[in-house]
C-alpha cells in the first residue's frame, strides 16, 4: 500500500470513495440521485487518474435504459431492470427506496456511507472495510427503520437485503467459476462462459449446502492458474443464500448477493436494524492461484480463531463402528489410534440416548447407559492417558421424533402446523431462533464439554429445512436468519467459556462450509466421501477459497465405503496429507504392517504439517490432468513440500516434470530424500520429476529445503 495514501478515503466534494489494498484499488462515486455507483475495481491507480475517470457506462446508449446503473446496492426504483439487492414494501403498498446521501464516516480501514430514503423513515448504511495484510475488501449493509414507535408509517416489509452488489469492468468476454456438487461430491469446480442472462447461485436449504457454495470468480475467459485478471467474491453466511450474476446485452456484468432466498421476507419495525452478513471481494492480477492464496491469507489472518495452532492428526470412530459403540470397543480403538500417532480421538454418533440407529435418540444428549454405564468420563480419561485429546460428535440442531426431547417439546421444531411434516433421515430441525432453544443448546453443550473433559466438538447438521414455519410469531420467516445467527452465538459462547475447545464444522460432509462458520470453528469436514481419487477433485475445489489447514481429510479403509474402489495405503495418505490429516478406518482390521506404515506416514506428516497448514499453496498441476500436484511453500521460502498423484496409468505416457514457479530461480534446493541439490532456475523453468511409482494410484511426496547461500 502506498505509504502516503490511507486505506480508505472519501471526498465529500466529488462524492468519490476509494479503498486501497496492497495490490488493488476499489472506487465508487455518488450519483446525482444520491445512489453510490461503482467506478473501478482493479490494479492501483494514481489519484489524479482516478479523479478523471468517467462514470461507468450505461448498459446501453438508449433512452429505454437511461437510468441503468452500476449500483453498489441496486434498489427497485428508477429505470433499473436488473436484479435488485434491496427490496422493500411499505405499509401502503409502495415498493422501493429512493435515496439521498446523508453523510459518511471513516474509521481507519472502515467506511460507512449513510443513505436516507427521500420520503420514508428508512436508512441504509453501506459498509466497507479494508483488512490489513490482505487484498480483500469486506462489504455489508445495515438497514434501519428510523420511524418512531408510535409513528404513522408502521412496519416495513423487507423482501431482500443483500450485503453488496459487485461490478466487473468491461471485458471482451466473461467466464464464471463456481463450485457445484451434492452429498459425497462437494466442491466440484465449474468454469463456464457466462451467458447474457441472469445466473442464480443459491441454497434454499437453511444451510450453505452441498450443492453450491457462496463463492465465485469472474475473468475474461483467458485467465490461468498463474496469469490473468480475476475478480472473486465470497459470502460469510451459513444459512440459505442467493447470488445473482447479471450479464446484460450492453456488456455489463454485475452480481448481487446476501442471505435468504426468494419467496421469504422479514419485517422491520420502528427502531429496528437488520444487518446483512459480510460479502467479501478480492481482485488478483495474477490468475486463479494468486486469488486462492489471497483468500487463504485473509482466512488465516481475519477469519479463523487460532490460526497459529496446528490442526491435530485425529482419529474418528465412525467408519469402524457406526452406531455400534461401547466403552470397551472405543478404548481398543483409542489404543490403536495412539499407536498410529493420532493426537485426537473423536467418538462419533451412537453414544447417547437410545441411539442404536438413526431413528431415535437425537436430542437426548446423555450417554447411552448400556454402552457407557460409567458415562463418558472413563473413556475421556483413557484417551487423555494415551496422550491424545478427546473429541465428541454432536448434532444439536436436530431431533428425532422418537426422543425424550421431542416428546416434551414438539413445539421447538421448525414446522408449520397446518402442513404435513416431511421427515428427512428420521429427523426434524430444532428452531434455534427461539431463545429458549438457543439457551437449551448452549447449556447442554457446555455441560457435555465441562463434565466429560471434551477438547473437540464435531458439530454436525444433517437436515435441510422443510415446511419452515414458526407458529404464533409475528414474523415467521425471520427463523431463516435468526436460526443461523443463534448457531453462531452458541459456538461463540462455547469458545468463550472453554478457551481451549476446538470445533469442527460438519453438515453431512461439506454441507455447511463458508466464511461465517469458519469464523468460529477450526476446520471443516470436507466430504463424507473419503475415496482418495474423488477427493483430489473435491479438495481442488475446496482450495479455491479455503486454506489447507481447515480442510479435514481422512485416511479410511480399502475398499472405500462410498465407491468400492481399492487403493494402496500410501496413496490414501498422500491425498489426505494435502490438508488436516485424519484417520477414519477400522484400525482393528488393519494388519501390523499397515499400522506400522500408517505410523510412519503420520510421523512424516507431522514434520511437513507447518508447511502444509500454514504455507502458501500452489496448484502446480491442477486437477483434471493425468497427474495432479500441489506445492506448499513455507512463508520464509526455506521449506517446500510437493504432493503428486496419478490415479490411472496410461501406456506410453511418462509424467511430465512438475514446474515449481514459487521457488527462487537464484537459489539452490536440497531434496531431503535423495540428498540431491537442484538449481532453483531448473526447478522453476523445467521442473522436477515427481518420482511416481509404476501402476495406478501412484503418488509421491518430495521435500525440498533451500540451501544457505
Amino acid at each position: 500500500m502506498h505509504a502516503t495514501l490511507p486505506p480508505v478515503s472519501f471526498d465529500p466534494g466529488t462524492g468519490l470513495a476509494v479503498l486501497r489494498t496492497a495490490h488493488s484499488l476499489y472506487a465508487l462515486r455518488l450519483a446525482s440521485d444520491g445512489s453510490p455507483r461503482h467506478l473501478y475495481w482493479g490494479p492501483p491507480l494514481d489519484p489524479s487518474e482516478l479523479a478523471r475517470m468517467p462514470d461507468a457506462p450505461a448498459a446501453a446508449a438508449s433512452s429505454f435504459e437511461a437510468d441503468a446503473a452500476a449500483d453498489e446496492l441496486a434498489p427497485q426504483t428508477g429505470a433499473r431492470f436488473g436484479p435488485a439487492g434491496l427490496q422493500v414494501r411499505f405499509a401502503d403498498g409502495t415498493r422501493g427506496a429512493q435515496w439521498r446521501f446523508a453523510g459518511h464516516t471513516v474509521d481507519g480501514g472502515e467506511l460507512r456511507l449513510c443513505l436516507d430514503d427521500r420520503h420514508r423513515p428508512l436508512r441504509a448504511e453501506l459498509c466497507y472495510r479494508v483488512r490489513s495484510g490482505t487484498d480483500v475488501i469486506e462489504r455489508w449493509t445495515e438497514l434501519t427503520h428510523t420511524g418512531a414507535p408510535d409513528g404513522p408509517e408502521g412496519p416495513i416489509g423487507v423482501g431482500r437485503l443483500d450485503s453488496a452488489s459487485w461490478t466487473a469492468p468491461p471485458l471482451p468476454d466473461y467466464r464464471l467459476s463456481h463450485l457445484v456438487g451434492g452429498w459425497n461430491s462437494e466442491f466440484r469446480l465449474q468454469r463456464d462462459r457466462l451467458p447474457v442472462a441472469e445466473t442464480v447461485l443459491t441454497s434454499r436449504r437453511g444451510l450453505t449446502s452441498h450443492h453450491a457454495a457462496p463463492w465465485l470468480a469472474v475473468d475474461d475467459g483467458t485467465a490461468t492458474e498463474d496469469a490473468g485478471e480475476v475478480w472473486s467474491t465470497a459470502l460469510a453466511w451459513s444459512g440459505s443464500w442467493r447470488i445473482t450474476v447479471h450479464r446484460d446485452p450492453g456488456g455489463r456484468t454485475t452480481w448481487t448477493g446476501g442471505f435468504g432466498h426468494e419467496g421469504i421476507g422479514w419485517t422491520l419495525r420502528p427502531g429496528e436494524t437488520l444487518c446483512a452478513p459480510v460479502y467479501a471481494g478480492l481482485y488478483s492480477p495474477d490468475g486463479f492461484g494468486a486469488a486462492s492464496r489471497g483468500w487463504h491469507r485473509y482466512v488465516r489472518a481475519h477469519v479463523l480463531p487460532g490460526p497459529e495452532r496446528d490442526r491435530p492428526v485425529l482419529y474418528n470412530s465412525w467408519e469402524a463402528t457406526g452406531f455400534d459403540v461401547d466403552e470397551a470397543g472405543q478404548m481398543r480403538l483409542a489404543r490403536l489410534a495412539a499407536r498410529a500417532g493420532a493426537e485426537l480421538f473423536v467418538l462419533d454418533d451412537g453414544w447417547f440416548g437410545t441411539r442404536r440407529d438413526d431413528r431415535s435418540g437425537l436430542g437426548d444428549w446423555t450417554p447411552r447407559p448400556e454402552a457407557f454405564p460409567r458415562g463418558l468420563r472413563p473413556l475421556a480419561d483413557e484417551v487423555h492417558r494415551l496422550g491424545m485429546e478427546f473429541g465428541l460428535w454432536v448434532e444439536p440442531e436436530m431431533v428425532n421424533p422418537d426422543s425424550t426431547l421431542y416428546r416434551a417439546r414438539p413445539d421447538w421444531v421448525v414446522h408449520s402446523s397446518r402442513l404435513d411434516a416431511t421427515e428427512l433421515r428420521n429427523q426434524l430441525v430444532l428452531n434455534f431462533a427461539r431463545p429458549e432453544v438457543e439457551a437449551w443448546a448452549g447449556d447442554t453443550l457446555d455441560r457435555l464439554v465441562r463434565e466429560n473433559g471434551v477438547d473437540w466438538l464435531k458439530w454436525d447438521a444433517n437436515r435441510a429445512f422443510t415446511e419452515a414455519g414458526w407458529d404464533g410469531h409475528h414474523d415467521p420467516d425471520r427463523l431463516w436468519i435468526d436460526h443461523t445467527r443463534a448457531v453462531h452465538r452458541v459456538m461463540d459462547r462455547l469458545r468463550a467459556a472453554h478457551p481451549g475447545l476446538r470445533i469442527e464444522a460438519c453438515a453431512g460432509g461439506g454441507g455447511r462450509v463458508d466464511l461465517g462458520i469458519l469464523a468460529r470453528t477450526d476446520q471443516a469436514w470436507t466430504s463424507d466421501n473419503t475415496d482418495p481419487v474423488d477427493r483430489i477433485g473435491i479438495q481442488n475445489g475446496f482450495g479455491q477459497l479455503f486454506p489447507a489447514q481447515v480442510m479435514a481429510a481422512w485416511v479410511t479403509d480399502s475398499p472405500n465405503t462410498a465407491t468400492g474402489r481399492r487403493t494402496p495405503l500410501r496413496f490414501r495418505f498422500h491425498v489426505a496429507m494435502a490438508g488436516a490429516l485424519g484417520l477414519g478406518g477400522d484400525l482393528t482390521s488393519w494388519s501390523g504392517e499397515e499400522l506400522d506404515e500408517a505410523a510412519a506416514l503420520v510421523a512424516l506428516y507431522k514434520e511437513i504439517r507447518p508447511v502444509v497448514q500454514r504455507g502458501h499453496q500452489h496448484r502446480v498441476a491442477p486437477a483434471g490432468g493425468p497427474v495432479t500436484a500441489v506445492h506448499y511453500a513455507a512463508a520464509d521460502g526455506g521449506e517446500h513440500v510437493l504432493l503428486s498423484w496419478r490415479p490411472a496409468t496410461r501406456f506410453g505416457h511418462r509424467p511430465d516434470p512438475v514446474r515449481l514457479p514459487a521457488l527462487d530461480p537464484g537459489a539452490r534446493y536440497r531434496d531431503l530424500e535423495t540428498d540431491r541439490v537442484h538449481s532453483g532456475a531448473v526447478l522453476v523453468r523445467h521442473g522436477i520429476d515427481p518420482r511416481l511409482p509404476a501402476g495406478d494410484h501412484a503418488s509421491s511426496l518430495i521435500r525440498l529445503r533451500r540451501v544457505p547461500s
